[in-house]
């Protein structure tokens, strides 16, 4: 049986994941804030974690090196509903061992902690980054080069924290679609 730290802040989700893994046999703690993570990985460190990316004002970055240094053998896998290149790289460069957008089923979420190597084969994306998606890899850039200070991250893109707050809420599309 393996034991798994479910840390989201959305309710509903971690519910339905805590019970689908419990179901497959899993051990489950949950958290829904960083507070909360890092007082279950004081008490025993997981084997496996799934880290939302968003917690709340907080990021869940924060969370990779913790788990890592507390466990360095913890499988860590980042799901969130914010994705960006940025915030993936950061990801692995932290410890995770996968990056998963949301929504994700709980067997994608179980493959991806069996992951230990890259896809050579991974799918090449046929066309550029729209301008909003530029736009928002700038921000998410920016954002972690001030590790999730809002305010921070509006001076330094010379944009008021309330703009900067509507467009961290509307998630661009990746892409337009194609045309003939």
């Amino acid at each position: 049986m393996s034991d798994i730290l479910l840390i989201d802040d959305d309710d509903a989700l971690r519910s339905v994941l805590s019970r689908a893994f419990s179901r497959r046999g899993w051990q489950v703690r949950t958290a829904a804030t960083l507070e909360e993570a890092d007082a279950h990985i004081r008490v025993q460190a997981p084997a496996y974690a799934l880290v939302d990316l968003k917690l709340g004002e907080a990021s869940g970055l924060r969370l990779i090196r913790t788990l890592a240094q507390a466990a360095p053998d913890c499988r860590i896998v980042m799901l969130t509903g914010y994705a960006s290149i940025t915030t993936a790289i950061e990801a692995i460069k932290l410890g995770a061992v996968h990056y998963l957008a949301k929504p994700a089923g709980v067997d994608e979420i179980i493959a991806a902690f069996a992951r230990s190597a890259g896809d050579a084969d991974a799918d090449l994306q046929a066309q550029p980054l729209s301008v909003d998606r530029l736009e928002w890899e700038h921000i998410q850039k920016v954002l972690a080069e001030h590790e999730g200070n809002i305010s921070a991250t509006a001076r330094a893109l010379n944009m008021h924290r309330r703009t900067l707050q509507r467009k961290l809420a509307k998630r661009p599309s990746p892409n337009p679609p194609a045309r003939d």
